[in-house]
This record gives C-alpha cells, sequence and structure tokens, in this order.
C-alpha cells in the first residue's frame, strides 16, 4: 500500500466505482491539518448533543398520537444489559449475570409497547424492529418472546417485516437464536471487534473464533438471510497487521456485511475508558492506516463499500439499495429502512417522529417508575427548526452518496440567504483543500475527502462546535 496519496488506488468510498490516486495532500499534511479535529458521526441531524428537557412525555405522546395512519413505522427496542463491560464501550448498558433482573426489564419493556400503541390510538403498519444494547442476547427465550407478542398486539407486522438484532457472539445461546428464528429474525449483527487476543485483553473483550464460527452457522439454520460483522480500528495497542489478521479470519465466515469502526475515545462521557493509557491508542495517522487498510482488504474480496463504513456483498440488500440511491442513515447506522418514523422503546432509546426526537431517560429505575405508573419515560429531545429537515437531508445525501444535488434541495427546501451562502462558503473552504468539488450546483465528495467526510457534513450543521469536545475523532 502506498504510504504518499490518499487514499491509494482502489473504489472510490461512496460511487464503487474504481478510482486512481488522488492528487491530494502528502498523508503527513493530511493528517496534521484534519486528523485530529472532531466530528459528529451524523446518525441523526440535529443531533443528540442538540437535545434537551424542553421535549416532554407530553410532547412524545402527542406526536405519536399524529402519527398518519398510511405510513408504516420502524421499531427500536433497547435491551441494555450485557454481561461484561467491555471497556471501550460507548452505549448506554447494564452489567447483569442474572436473570432475574433482565426478566423484570422485558415485563416492563412489554408494558411500554402496549403504552405507546395506546399513544397512537391505532394499530400501524411496522416494517422493521431492531433490538439494539447493550447486548439483547441476554434476554432469555421466554424474555424474547413475552416482548415479541407486546409488539405484535400493538403492531402490524408486514409479511417481509426485517426483524434484525445485534449480538455478542462470546454469550448468545442455542436457545435464543432459536427463539429468535421462530420470531422471524432475518438479520443479526455481531460484534466482534477484533480477534487479535492482546487487543481482546486490552479492551476486557474475549472471543474465540471458533465460537464465532459457532455462531454464524446457528444463525444461518436459524433463517438468518443477513449477517453483519462489526470491527473496530484505533483500539489500545492495535496494529495495522492486527485489523490484517482479523480481516483474514473474519473473511472465511463470509459474511454478508461488515461495518469498521472508528474507536471513539470520549473519557469524560464515559468514564471507564479512563482505563487505557492514552499512549496505548494509535494516533490519528496510524488510524487512518488502519481504516484504509480494512477497506482495501474488503473491496479485494468483493464487498462494496457503502458510506463511509460499511461494506456489503453485491448481493446483500443493502448493496442494493445504495446503488438505487435508496441507503438511508439513522441511529443504527447505515440502513435500507425508509420509514419515516422510528419509535424507540427501552431505557435511553431514541425515536424519530415528523416533529423531531425525543429520547427516554437512561436511567434504569426512572425509566421503570415511569412506565409502571403510564407516564411516557421521556426524557429529552428536540423539535426540529424550520430548516432542520433541509440539512438533514443535505448530511444525510452526503453520508451515503457522497455527493449531493444542492441547487436541486435549495430548490425544494428553501432557506435565508444567510444560511444558503454560509453552506457555499464552507463548502468552497473544503473545495479549496481537495475535500469536494462543486459543479453546477452539484457536491461531490473526493477521494481525498472520503475519509472526512463527517466534517465535510459540518457544512450545514448549524449547531456545531469545533471546539466543544463532545464529538469523537473525524478519522
Amino acid at each position: 500500500m502506498s504510504r504518499d496519496a490518499i487514499p491509494e488506488p482502489g473504489v472510490h468510498a461512496f460511487s464503487g466505482e474504481a478510482v486512481q490516486p488522488a492528487a491530494s495532500p502528502l498523508r503527513a499534511a493530511f493528517v496534521s491539518a484534519f486528523g485530529e479535529t472532531n466530528a459528529p458521526r451524523y446518525t441523526s441531524y440535529p443531533t443528540a448533543v442538540q437535545f434537551s428537557p424542553a421535549v416532554d412525555g407530553k410532547a412524545h405522546r402527542d406526536w405519536l398520537a399524529s402519527l398518519p395512519e398510511t405510513r408504516p413505522v420502524s421499531l427500536y427496542l433497547h435491551i441494555p444489559f450485557c454481561r461484561r463491560l467491555c471497556w471501550y464501550c460507548g452505549c448506554a448498558m447494564k452489567v447483569s449475570r442474572r436473570p432475574e433482573p433482565i426478566a423484570a426489564y422485558a415485563d416492563v419493556l412489554s408494558q411500554e409497547i402496549d403504552q405507546t400503541a395506546s399513544a397512537i390510538g391505532r394499530r400501524l403498519g411496522a416494517t422493521a424492529v431492531h433490538l439494539g444494547g447493550g447486548s439483547p442476547d441476554s434476554l432469555s427465550a421466554e424474555d424474547l418472546r413475552r416482548i415479541f407478542e407486546a409488539l405484535r398486539r400493538g403492531f402490524a407486522f408486514d409479511d417481509d417485516v426485517e426483524i434484525a438484532a445485534e449480538l455478542d457472539p462470546a454469550f448468545v445461546s442455542s436457545a435464543w437464536i432459536d427463539e429468535a428464528g421462530r420470531q422471524g429474525l432475518r438479520r443479526a449483527s455481531l460484534g466482534v471487534q477484533t480477534l487479535a487476543p492482546h487487543v481482546q485483553h486490552a479492551v476486557h473483550r474475549p472471543l474465540e473464533f471458533a465460537r464465532l464460527k459457532e455462531a454464524f452457522s446457528r444463525l444461518r439454520a436459524a433463517g438468518a438471510v443477513s449477517l453483519n460483522i462489526d470491527l473496530m480500528y484505533g483500539l489500545p495497542d492495535q496494529t495495522l497487521e492486527d485489523i490484517e489478521d482479523t480481516l483474514d479470519l473474519i473473511l472465511t465466515l463470509e459474511p454478508d456485511r461488515l461495518a469498521v469502526f472508528g474507536y471513539a475515545h470520549v473519557p469524560s462521557l464515559k468514564p471507564h475508558q479512563r482505563i487505557f493509557d492514552p499512549k496505548s491508542l494509535p494516533g490519528a495517522e496510524a488510524r487512518l492506516e488502519q481504516a484504509l487498510a480494512a477497506a482495501q482488504r474488503l473491496e479485494d474480496a468483493g464487498y462494496r463499500r457503502i458510506g463511509l463504513d460499511h461494506f456489503a456483498r453485491p448481493h446483500d440488500a443493502l448493496a442494493r439499495v445504495h446503488a438505487a440511491g435508496g441507503l438511508r442513515r439513522n441511529f443504527q447506522g447505515y440502513t435500507t429502512d425508509d420509514a419515516d418514523s422510528v419509535i424507540g422503546m427501552g431505557m435511553s432509546a431514541i425515536s424519530r417522529l415528523p416533529q423531531g426526537y425525543t429520547q427516554n431517560t437512561a436511567d434504569l429505575t426512572a425509566w421503570r417508575d415511569a412506565v409502571i405508573e403510564n407516564r411516557a419515560p421521556t426524557a429529552r429531545g428536540v423539535a426540529f427548526a424550520e430548516d432542520d429537515l433541509m440539512r438533514a437531508e443535505a448530511i444525510e445525501r452526503l453520508m451515503c452518496d457522497g455527493s449531493l444535488d444542492l441547487a436541486d434541495l435549495l430548490a425544494r427546501r428553501p432557506v435565508t440567504r444567510e444560511a444558503e451562502e454560509g453552506f457555499w462558503r464552507d463548502l468552497q473552504a473544503h473545495a479549496d483543500r481537495g475535500l469536494v468539488t462543486l459543479e453546477a450546483g452539484r457536491v461531490r465528495v473526493t477521494d481525498s475527502g472520503a475519509p472526512l467526510v463527517r466534517t465535510i457534513c459540518t457544512a450545514f450543521d448549524r449547531y456545531f462546535d469545533a471546539q466543544g469536545g463532545r464529538h469523537s475523532r473525524a478519522i
């Protein structure tokens, strides 16, 4: 791999087309200028940093009641429990090795599902159900069955509803997989992060490859048609060789999708991350090397790059939707889910409704008490401002496609002259650095700019504070 140009010859991060080395800054200069900057991940806009208690439980239930009858919704359930704390974790989670607290959570979650359906006032169709966490496989098979009974009471599942779950392959049981298969599980994402033993030790997440292989086989047999592997770069003590060795093993499983995320080191928000010696964390240049190496290895193996950090085989729905220009992005990352509204339930779950975002409290006791008392457990949120939807669409298209017909978007969703001038001014600054091209009203992310698409998107973010310290590294 060349060490001079960014990126190396390969496949364009968004279009999937073959590219030649870009006439871009030298790697060291590039990293020096951009590698230490922070930017949101843009799984929403406005981002969660803008959420406030001004949006409360009454607003959440009023917004639910006004959902249109003709549009199906997507459902997200947050299962916060894990059997261990992985020291890199940035999720809202609780460690529990006993089944009783988890079963009690499942009971209260079923109540929240019933109350949510009641607030809507009619049985809306559901096109997708996503179980996240935490580790949803911490539920027992009986817990899982009770939750899906509540879901089917409150919502009408489409015949082709996509049921997906995030799993910890070190612990997922055959009983859980069998029950999930009976409920219609079609897609699963297995959190691997790394197979390098010394890095696993450093982040407190051991996993034997044989155990991962067994989970893969069981999920396939249970009917999962799309299996994803989550990997990370930038972990403590992680090297380029660790990335390559991990991928060599992972590719023998032939996963349908992979997501390769950069570790987000935010000890001010997640105090347990302070256990890492900062000197053990790869620097910006090493992180970029690891990300590019992973992308090149996967592209060489026949995967198509999807947006910033996802990869899929050509047959997978994610690749097909991306090729058709219909890729979306939400709190679950890149997705084929085109529902206008996502209803989140469970501790800390986030909903996206036509009026804005709402989030349940992340305090387990407060969440439980609110549901038991038939109060919406909403803690905060944000209502869309006048031009937020325009900005959100611009960011989503850049994150998904790497290009944007800004002139067309502004014609459909006009903004003030001051805002429009600000967009073009900031984009021109990115163009001067070689990160985007501007031609006939269209913005296109260059090969050099692909690793920094999150930074490019800040041109449309009215709230972004580069010095705020609330976001992870842009690379």
